[in-house]
């Protein structure tokens, strides 16, 4: 159990950026103008977990893992050390930013050179991580549990230790079998296990009896899985059409034994290391790229977007924050929310109005939406502003536009007319889209008589209520009147925000980026009691629906139901995990995360008469049958952390999708064994609109007393199972 095997792991053996992680030094760490102190932090033998504290000596340890960390940024980028630290430490500083709620770390290197040194070590470290395989990562986490129950660091195990690692792995055993486990291990009947011992225990351990079973089906060729074999069990498990030469390239990728390889045949730890890589992954590998038609007008796709995204928790006291906007970009949201309001000095703020959220500087979250727009998807980004500014700093909030984004912002349609309808997102590939109220219709430009100007402005929040809330929304809209400046009302051209009156004003007044804002409450209705009218209202106009000012605590509606209307900006609180922000990234996971993702045709056809409620017959319906088995699962983390508690795991499949195709069912719980519980239980369904259907694979701790306790998920679109045609 040295740390030599992990490095052999990382594949860092002897690597001197390693070597300076797990050496490690003094940094300040960063919290306030006045609270800078000395930090040492360092990479424990693991190679996985950072040790930081006042003294190397100090005994209590504060740590965390290297799985925790998402991204790792060099220079004074986060809001935390543009505060508090002055330009001239801005090549000494760097910040590890998590994953989650957890705060930044911002750091002070002694010199440019060891801020550098860091940033390299760790990414490169990270990066080396994520590269390894399921196998590697399961025997990584493995060797790191068996080093904790080490306790005395005599590289053997006592069985009161073997016992303690297996509850650290998740797997409860009765005290019989355990010590039957530890018997047979222990060869040398001394009572501990060591070396080989070990070996063997691990290889009890991992011994997974569905992979024989099913290997043993096909491995007709001397034991092993011959290409033949190979492209049987790829035709009839895994439902693929596949070659002769397919079979030999996964033995060529997949193979560990170099004797096999060169006989073209795959042995079974080749056949797990298949079974552990992305290619047998459940969603389709074509659709992990760009594979739609991005040449439709913009108005045909549904854009990932998200509701007050400067956020990071609740709707009424916690912080806004640059790194809320960052986080939703990085996820391949396209539609960004700021609100806007005076600030102190000239500068226009961005939070929560009367409400106790922090505030930030427009400026700076412009920056970050200019710096993070296109690192994961290069398709426009639509900036949706809700404008509670005086004329004077609008003006500003324009400058700081025109100058931060420059050439990439659109401030004129593409083309020398009049555009008759919206341009594809092909075609507006790295550039920003305004989206705010607009002095005047976008014909003027073209046709100064063609349209007068309003002055007066109303947030986008308040264009659309539920009936009950009419009255009092009229007495504050006479109260509530804005100017609104020239030089930003020009820079809407494709998203101009007007009040709803009803699908037909909308048709017969409207032009086509003129576009209402609904609050979730009244866009479920339109689309239970007018489905089909909102489906044609979305052919031509864009709509965004957002969350109920109820949902102070940032939790979400069903995303759902609005797709099915057609409505393509339903935008969602992206700092929230919950089953609808699962279903959201569900939705947008294929079509190389691109944040756009083409409707189906009869959501697209003038003629269409499709309506998901009452479900009529037409080209929507596609009767499918989904047959899933949930057959076994390996090493599931821990929702509890106390020592004792051992998850008793259930499945769940959740269908989403039009009413007829809502569905869930799960499996029987297996108490006691989040190590290597196995269900082998089968279920099907009924799925009569694939196009719209969505599959949530949800992992639970079940709980007879309480709600089970979420542990893992994952979510995709029907349509993009690997094994649907």
């Amino acid at each position: 159990m040295e740390k030599d095997g992990i490095e052999k792991k990382h594949g860092l053996e002897g690597d001197a950026d390693l070597q300076f992680l797990l050496e490690g030094g003094d940094l300040l760490k960063v919290r306030s103008s006045s609270w800078k102190k000395t930090r040492y932090l360092k990479l424990e033998p693991d190679c996985k977990t950072i040790w930081h504290e006042s003294k190397k000596t100090f005994k209590s340890k504060q740590t965390f893992s290297l799985d925790d960390i998402s991204a790792v940024r060099q220079g004074r980028q986060s809001e935390g050390l543009r505060k508090y630290t002055e330009e001239q430490v801005e090549n000494r500083c760097f910040s590890i930013i998590f994953k989650g709620r957890k705060k930044n770390l911002d750091l002070i290197a002694s010199s440019e050179e060891e801020a550098k040194q860091w940033v390299t070590s760790l990414h490169k470290l990270i990066s080396n991580m994520n590269n390894l395989s399921r196998q590697e990562k399961a025997e990584h986490w493995i060797f790191n549990c068996l080093r904790k129950a080490d306790k005395n660091s005599d590289d053997k195990l006592s069985q009161k230790e073997l016992k303690d690692f297996l509850r650290m792995i998740n797997i409860d055993l009765d005290d019989e079998y355990a010590e039957i486990l530890f018997q047979k291990c222990d060869k040398s009947k001394s009572g501990l296990l060591s070396g080989a011992e070990i070996e063997h225990f691990y290889d009890l351990l991992t011994h997974r009896e569905e992979v024989d079973v099913i290997y043993g089906e096909y491995a007709k060729t001397a034991g092993y899985m011959s290409a033949d074999n190979l492209v049987e069990f790829l035709m009839t498990e895994q439902r693929e059409r596949a070659t002769l030469a397919d079979a030999h390239k996964l033995i060529e990728k997949y193979e560990v034994d170099e004797k096999a390889k060169e006989k073209k045949l795959l042995s079974k730890d080749g056949f797990l290391m298949y079974l552990h890589h992305p290619e047998s992954l459940v969603l389709k590998p074509e659709h992990k790229e760009v594979y739609q038609d991005m040449s439709q007008p913009l108005n045909h796709y549904f854009i990932s977007s998200s509701h007050n995204t400067y956020l990071l928790e609740d709707q009424l006291k916690g912080p806004s924050s640059t790194e809320a906007y960052v986080r939703a970009l990085v996820k391949g949201c396209r539609c960004v929310e700021l609100d806007c309001w005076d600030g102190s000095d000239g500068e226009p703020v961005i939070y929560h109005g009367h409400t106790l959220t922090s505030k930030i500087l427009f400026k700076d979250a412009i920056k970050a939406i200019k710096d993070y727009a296109f690192k994961t998807s290069d398709y426009p980004v639509i900036i949706s502003l809700e404008n509670h500014c005086s004329v004077e700093q609008q003006k500003v909030m324009a400058h700081h536009m025109s100058s931060i984004l420059g050439s990439d912002l659109v401030t004129a349609p593409l083309g020398d007319c009049m555009p008759t309808g919206f341009p594809s997102p092909e075609e507006l590939k790295g550039k920003f889209v305004v989206k705010g109220k607009r002095l005047n219709k976008l014909e003027a430009t073209f046709a100064p008589e063609a349209a007068a100007e309003d002055d007066t402005d109303v947030t986008e929040e308040e264009d659309s209520n539920d009936e009950e809330e009419e009255q009092e929304e009229q007495k504050r809209k006479k109260t509530k009147k804005l100017k609104l400046a020239k030089e930003l009302s020009d820079m809407v051209i494709y998203c101009k925000s007007v009040h709803f009156h009803g699908f037909e004003d909308a048709k017969q007044n409207l032009s086509f980026y003129e576009m209402s804002s609904f609050k979730e409450g009244k866009a479920v209705k339109l689309a239970e009691e007018s489905a089909n009218g909102y489906i044609h209202h979305n052919m031509d106009k864009l709509s965004r629906i957002y969350p109920a000012g109820l949902r102070t605590d940032s939790s979400n509606y069903n995303p759902v139901p609005l797709w099915n209307a057609g409505c393509q900006i339903v935008a969602l609180n992206f700092q929230t995990p919950c089953a609808e922000m699962d279903v959201n990234q569900g939705r947008f996971v294929c079509n190389g995360k691109s944040g756009y993702i083409l409707k189906p045709s009869f959501l697209r056809d003038g003629a269409t008469e499709f309506d998901p409620i009452t479900l009529t017959r037409g080209p929507w319906l596609q009767h499918k049958l989904l047959h899933v088995m949930i057959i076994s699962a390996q090493q599931l983390p821990k929702v509890n952390k106390k020592k004792s508690s051992i998850v008793d795991p259930l499945v769940k499949v959740e269908l989403f999708g039009v009413p007829a195709d809502v569905a869930v069912k799960e499996t029987e719980p297996i108490e006691n064994n989040g190590f290597n519980p196995s269900w082998n239980q089968s279920f099907q369904f009924e799925v009569y609109v694939p196009e719209l259907a969505l599959v949530r694979f949800v992992i639970e701790d079940y709980d007879s007393t309480s709600d089970n306790e979420f542990i893992a998920q994952y979510t995709l679109p029907f349509n993009s199972l690997q094994m649907v045609s």
